[in-house]
Parts: structure tokens; C-alpha cells; sequence
């Protein structure tokens, strides 16, 4: 006797293609807003003002060096004429990323907070990250047809699990003193969770998040398969046509945005992780001095 995977697996789909499809035009209509809000803003920007802001935020994140390395980067996407493409996909990845935290985040505090859902959610996330990224191609476009919203989706699937765990993982390895420090204070749940734990988990946080965009912009350039559009197009109509030339044009537009969102968000982890702990350290001092004195 054998049992088919396949078919149980098809059963559930028609299953939810026939009897659930206002919950998945609602879940498209809210992600196609996003998407199609974020793409039409940055395929607004003209060049030499994205050029400009992204120089700027490099500069300021990074360094001199590496705004140098921005600069002549874009300015050669801007000559392969590939400055559109790679602000769809910088729309994507956006998009795909801003869901993935805001599903994640929440799911990350609260494995944090009990080991049940952890043992529950951490199978899933096991399997979410396992899973072939093409495999998310095929119930993305069934459910919700071809073009940027399934890709989104798609993306958001493969891309999120790096933040829930190490949104977990951060919140789990906050000092003890610091936990202990807040509930001294009088801290409810809640203010520890936002004024201790969150900040001291905020480089594990960030890490996620930069994984996160990272996995985000590989599943992107897959998800051009159905009709995701960006930079993928590019990547894909190499392979289609056996163009080396195109394919390795298209492939550096992606290495170059991949360098920038990695180097920029890892300063961000690094810079605000250190502020917010100065502040606690103070508040702390402050309170401790204020008690002494009473």
C-alpha cells in the first residue's frame, strides 16, 4: 500500500482555490498595494536623485570608500540601462522584506517568550528554508495568477525565517542582569520586552533582517519566472537565448544591489544596537541614583 503525498497536497489546494479565493483576493489586494505603492515611487525617482540618495546613505552608513564604490557601481547599471529594472526589483525586495518583518518580528518575539510555540513554529521554518525556492512558484501562481503579487509572495515564503530565528535567538540571549535590571525598575511584560530586551537583541535582529533582504533578492530574480519582472527578466532572457553577455549583465546589477543592501543594513544593526544600549545603561544610572538619593 502506498500513499500519495501529491495527491492529498492537490486536494488541499482545489480545496482552497474553491471554497477560501475572497481571503486570497484580499491578501493580494493589501500586498499589491504595497508593492505597486513602493515600485511607482522609485521608478519615479530619476537617476541622478537615486544616485544621490543612495551615495548619501552610504556615505553616511559606511564610509567614504564604499559611497565611492556606490557611486561608480550605479553608474554602471545606469550604462547597461538597467537602472529601471534594478529599482523593480529594489521594489520587490522592499515589499518582500517589510511583510516578512511584519509576520516575523511578532512570530519571533513570541517563540522567544514560550518554548511551546517554538517547538511548534521551528519544524515549519525548518521546512520553509529546505523547500526548493521553485517549488513556492507553483502554489503562488495557482493562487494568485502571474505577476509581482505571487512573486511577493513567493519571495516573503522563502525569505522569512531567517528573522524569526534570530529575532528569537537575540531576544533569548539578552543578558540576565539586563532582564533583572528592568524588573528592579518595575517594568511590566511589556516595557521589558520594548525598553530591554528589543534593544540588546537588536544586532541578532538586524542580521535577520539582512538575511532576510539577501534571501529576498535571490528568490526575486527566480521569481521573474512568473512574471515578478526586474533585474530576473534581464537574468532570465540570458538563459532563454543563450546570451552569455546578457546574463552576466543582468547577474552583476544584482551582485552590485546586493552589495549596498547588505553593507548599509549591517551598519544599521551595528551603529543602533550600540546607541540604544548607551541609553538603557543611562536610565538605568539614573534610576539607580535617584533611588539612592530618595
Amino acid at each position: 500500500m502506498t500513499f500519495d503525498l501529491g495527491d492529498g497536497v492537490d486536494s488541499v489546494v482545489n480545496y482552497i482555490l474553491d471554497n477560501l479565493s475572497p481571503v486570497l483576493d484580499l491578501i493580494a489586494l493589501a500586498i499589491g498595494t504595497v508593492t505597486d505603492a513602493i515600485q511607482s515611487l522609485l521608478l519615479a525617482t530619476p537617476f541622478p536623485l537615486g544616485l544621490a540618495i543612495l551615495v548619501l546613505l552610504a556615505l553616511w552608513r559606511v564610509g567614504i570608500g564604499f559611497a565611492l564604490f556606490t557611486t561608480l557601481s550605479l553608474l554602471l547599471v545606469d550604462h547597461m540601462d538597467l537602472w529601471p529594472p534594478m529599482m523593480e526589483t529594489l521594489s520587490l525586495v522592499l515589499a518582500s522584506t517589510l511583510v516578512a518583518m511584519l509576520i516575523g518580528l511578532p512570530l519571533g518575539i513570541a517563540m522567544a517568550r514560550s518554548d511551546r510555540v517554538s517547538s511548534i513554529v521551528r519544524p515549519i521554518l525548518d521546512l520553509m528554508q529546505t523547500m526548493p525556492a521553485f517549488v513556492y512558484l507553483i502554489p503562488a501562481a495557482m493562487f494568485f495568477g502571474l505577476g509581482a503579487v505571487p512573486g511577493t509572495i513567493a519571495t516573503v515564503i522563502f525569505s522569512m525565517p531567517p528573522v524569526v530565528r534570530l529575532t528569537n535567538l537575540g531576544i533569548r540571549q539578552v543578558h540576565v542582569e539586563f532582564v533583572e535590571a528592568g524588573q528592579a525598575f518595575g517594568c511590566t511584560q511589556m516595557q521589558l520586552l520594548f525598553k530591554v530586551q528589543l534593544p540588546n537583541a537588536m544586532p541578532s535582529i538586524m542580521a535577520g533582517i539582512n538575511q532576510t533582504i539577501m534571501l529576498s533578492l535571490s528568490m526575486v530574480v527566480i521569481a521573474s519566472m512568473i512574471g515578478a519582472g526586474g533585474i530576473g527578466n534581464t537574468v532570465l532572457t540570458g538563459i532563454q537565448r543563450l546570451d552569455v553577455g546578457t546574463g552576466f549583465e543582468g547577474g552583476i546589477a544584482v551582485v552590485i544591489l546586493a552589495v549596498i543592501l547588505d553593507r548599509i543594513t549591517q551598519s544599521l544593526g551595528k551603529q543602533r544596537a550600540g546607541v540604544w544600549r548607551v541609553l538603557f545603561h543611562r536610565a538605568a544610572h539614573r534610576r539607580a541614583v535617584s533611588t539612592a538619593a530618595a
